[in-house]
């Protein structure tokens, strides 16, 4: 027995740094499956919806759907016909599209293409604008007079998410000022809107992270001796920036993958023939093989912009990457006096207009179509003469309902994943780099657009951050000196677990969970925006935002009224994760 226990300690020694690779393996496969076998997994007859496609008037008789299947070989079993697709994948062969029959790769690699410029353009914009947004702080540190910014600027457009900023600036400026134009994407000109809606909210989280971590920099004391030692003020500027880059890389990932998600909203509202607006139309036309490639290509655009960034701070690390050697900064940030008031203001003026609309009927359509606001009607008619301040009341329950329901569930799954850290490694990091709105996409093509489907789709990424933060709690728990002497005290797994771990990591990851449900509730919108989510006549806000742009121009308070509500949500979001953001820093 003494020798069998030092060998069986070896085996799991060596086998440990595995883990995590097969993890993310294992799950990278399977998310590869579950796209395959969408056509199957829909619980839909992939011959009767390609019968439907092509002709709604002909009979679905056995020999039609027969010699449907005959034509596409759908007569193989769902994993014959998985391997069938994975290996025509291997040879450049996607299928053929359910609706027109042409192939599917190339279009979707055309729309891709467009994809890809419009969040290289996005990204531009998200880079001039942290740029902008940090100059400040690096002026006042290279002037010895180094103090946090306020972080207003960055906050404000961070609130803006892709899909209500888009709604804005087409207002604005194609609407009212005509000053470029509303959709397509023929010339330079009709990039600009969509680049500014992408790039805008992403640079805002930038210039407020980096300034953020460039005033901690230039704490330190090598800044204080460089200067004294005569080095030019550019040389101190980058190399402060490569001191603060590193530790913020993982969040730069994450906001260039959140562009892939906020790509498809933009191009929606913008009419962009890019992938994610080719990849939602055929998910609204059932096109399970287009579903399919648009779906994987977006996957794989949005682990590649995650492992980038990966691969950039290694490198900007070096040696003490591999040596883990890492640096850390101290943070010394302070909360603000009146932090809380923000936070305040956004939850009253919400609470407001829930109070003075809940006992209105948001379904009738009692008034003229678009009706402009008066004494009887605060907030005018939508496009069906119902009341917007009625359904956007409502709206807010809806909403919000849902949006408890997925940080619920959320909690649950982010603390059963989180206590298995690295089995739980592979899932983490793909459904971090799997934005709401392709979960949404997946779900749409299993069981069609729906309030439960939104859910499920939120639900589905949701959970990661909250796993992450449970898996480095736990990590932390069983460090302390008191909680790794339990095994030899003949303390057992579970009650370890039950009695000091679990105590200790339920309070903190409980209050992240209620911090992120702003968020979560943005998220819920932009899959009703997009109609991924509930349908109508449901008062959901994205879809009574969807609902009203198509009469931006003759009623532009259709727009605005629940665009505002939704800033409303984005200000309380954004205010309350910079509250925690502080109150981390401070531990």
């Amino acid at each position: 027995m003494t020798i069998a226990t030092p060998r069986r300690l070896w085996r799991r020694l060596r086998l440990e740094p595995f883990i995590p690779l097969v993890s993310r393996l294992v799950t990278l496969a399977g998310v590869v499956v579950l796209v395959g076998l969408l056509p199957w997994l829909s619980g839909r007859d992939p011959a009767l919806s390609i019968l439907r496609a092509r002709s709604a008037e002909q009979e679905a008789t056995p020999e039609a759907l027969a010699a449907i299947r005959a034509q596409l070989g759908l007569e193989l079993g769902p994993f014959e016909k998985l391997q069938s697709w994975l290996m025509g994948l291997m040879h450049g062969d996607a299928g053929n599209s359910w609706i027109s029959g042409a192939p599917v790769l190339p279009g979707m690699l055309k729309s891709a293409q467009v994809s890809i410029t419009l969040m290289a353009f996005g990204m531009l914009v998200a880079v001039i604008t942290a740029i902008l947004i940090c100059v400040p702080v690096v002026h006042r540190g290279l002037n010895g007079r180094v103090r946090r910014s306020s972080g207003a600027m960055g906050a404000t457009l961070t609130a803006l998410p892709e899909f209500l900023l888009a709604s804005v600036l087409l207002v604005i400026f194609a609407a009212w000022l005509n000053w470029l134009p509303p959709y397509g994407w023929r010339g330079l000109s009709y990039v600009v809107l969509p680049a500014f809606a992408l790039g805008l909210p992403a640079g805002g989280l930038l210039g407020r992270l980096f300034s953020d971590g460039l005033a901690v920099t230039f704490t330190e004391r090598w800044v204080a001796t460089w200067s004294v030692a005569g080095f030019s003020r550019s040389r101190i500027t980058l190399a402060a920036l490569r001191r603060t880059l590193p530790s913020l890389m993982p969040q730069v990932g994450m906001v260039m993958v959140a562009l892939t998600g906020g790509a498809i909203a933009v191009e929606q509202v913008f009419s962009i023939p890019g992938l994610g607006r080719a990849t939602l139309g055929a998910a609204s036309a059932q096109d399970l093989p287009a579903l399919q490639t648009g779906i994987l290509i977006l996957l794989v655009i949005a682990i590649m912009l995650g492992s980038l960034a990966n691969i950039a701070r290694a490198l900007l690390l070096g040696r003490a990457f591999r040596l883990g050697a890492l640096p850390v900064a101290h943070s010394e940030h302070h909360a603000q006096q009146g932090a809380w008031a923000v936070p305040a203001v956004a939850i009253t003026l919400l609470c407001v207009l829930v109070v003075t609309g809940i006992t209105r009927d948001p379904f009738s359509s009692a008034f003229m179509r678009l009706e402009p606001p008066s004494w009887t009607l605060p907030l005018g008619a939508d496009g069906t003469g119902r009341d917007i301040l009625a359904r956007v009341a409502h709206g807010a329950l809806s909403t919000m309902g849902m949006a408890v329901v997925v940080v619920c569930l959320s909690l649950l799954l982010g603390l059963l994943i989180g206590l298995a850290p690295r089995f739980a490694t592979g899932p983490i990091e793909i459904t971090k780099a799997t934005p709401p709105t392709i979960a949404g996409l997946i779900v749409a093509g299993l069981a069609g657009p729906s309030a439960g489907g939104a859910i499920i789709a939120v639900t589905a990424v949701a959970w990661a951050p909250l796993a992450a933060h449970t898996a480095a709690l736990v990590a932390e728990v069983k460090a302390q000196p008191h909680v790794r002497i339990t095994p030899i005290l003949g303390v057992g797994h579970f009650r370890l677990m039950s009695r000091y771990v679990l105590p200790a990591v339920l309070g903190p990851v409980f209050r992240h969970a209620m911090l992120r449900l702003p968020g979560v509730a943005l998220a819920l919108a932009a899959l009703g925006f997009l109609g991924l989510g509930p349908r109508p006549p449901s008062p959901e806000w994205g879809l009574i935002l969807a609902e009203g742009m198509p009469y931006i121009e003759r009623a532009p308070w259709a727009v605005l009224i629940p665009a505002l509500a939704l800033i409303l949500l984005s200000i309380l979001a954004v205010s309350l994760s910079s509250i925690v953001g502080v109150r981390k820093s401070l531990r």
